[in-house]
C-alpha cells in the first residue's frame, strides 16, 4: 500500500512536469488577442452603426450603477454586453439592449426600442456592404448556393487555419464571413 502510494506520487510529479514544460515550450498567445477579435471588433462595429444612423452616444457609461458599454441619451437606451448588468438595468426606467459577442453591430437596429433606418444596402456612402465583404473573404459570388459557401468555406479554412500554420485573426474573419455567408443564403 506504501509503495502504491508513493509510485502515484512520483507518477502525479512527473506529469505536473510534463506539463510545466509544455506551457514553457509552447506558451498561448494573451487574453488581449480575443479582446481585440470579440468584443473589440464589436464595438467598433455598433459604433460605426450608430454614427451611421445619426445617433448620439456615449461609450463606456455608467448607467443605473452599471458599467455599459454604449449609452444612448436622447432616448435613455444602454446598450451592454454584460448579461449581469443587462438584467439590472433591465429593471430600471432606461430600455437595456443585451449585445451577443458574435452579433454583427448591424443587426443592432432590430434590438433598438425604436425605428432604424435600414443600412443595408447604402454602399454609395462609403461604407462597406457585410454581407457583400462575407462573400469576398470566401471567394464566392454573392448569389453563390449554400453548398458553394461551405465548400469554399472549407477550402479557406484548410488555408487559414493556425493549426496549419495559419493566422489567428484571419481564421476568425473566415469563420465570422462563413456565419454571415450562410446566415444570406439560408
Amino acid at each position: 500500500m506504501v509503495v502504491g502510494l508513493w509510485l502515484s506520487v512520483g507518477i502525479g510529479v512527473v506529469i505536473g512536469a510534463i506539463f510545466v514544460a509544455g506551457a514553457r515550450l509552447y506558451p498561448t498567445r494573451s487574453s488581449n488577442a480575443t479582446y481585440t477579435t470579440g468584443e473589440g471588433r464589436r464595438r467598433i462595429e455598433i459604433r460605426q452603426y450608430l454614427s451611421t444612423i445619426g445617433e448620439a452616444f456615449a461609450e463606456d457609461h455608467f448607467v443605473e450603477g452599471q458599467h455599459v458599454a454604449f449609452y444612448l441619451p436622447e432616448r435613455d437606451v444602454a446598450i451592454t454586453f454584460d448579461a449581469r448588468a443587462y438584467f439590472r438595468i433591465e429593471r430600471s426606467p432606461t430600455y437595456a439592449v443585451l449585445v451577443e459577442h458574435e452579433m454583427p453591430g448591424m443587426h443592432l437596429g432590430d434590438r433598438l426600442p425604436f425605428e432604424t433606418p435600414d443600412i443595408a444596402d447604402e454602399e454609395d456612402d462609403g461604407h462597406i456592404d457585410p454581407t457583400g465583404a462575407a462573400f469576398a473573404v470566401l471567394g464566392v459570388p454573392r448569389g453563390a448556393s449554400l453548398s458553394e459557401v461551405k465548400r469554399a468555406y472549407r477550402q479557406k479554412v484548410k488555408e487559414v487555419h493556425p493549426d496549419h500554420g495559419g493566422d489567428r485573426e484571419e481564421f476568425q474573419q473566415v469563420r465570422e464571413a462563413y456565419t454571415a455567408a450562410k446566415n444570406r443564403v439560408s
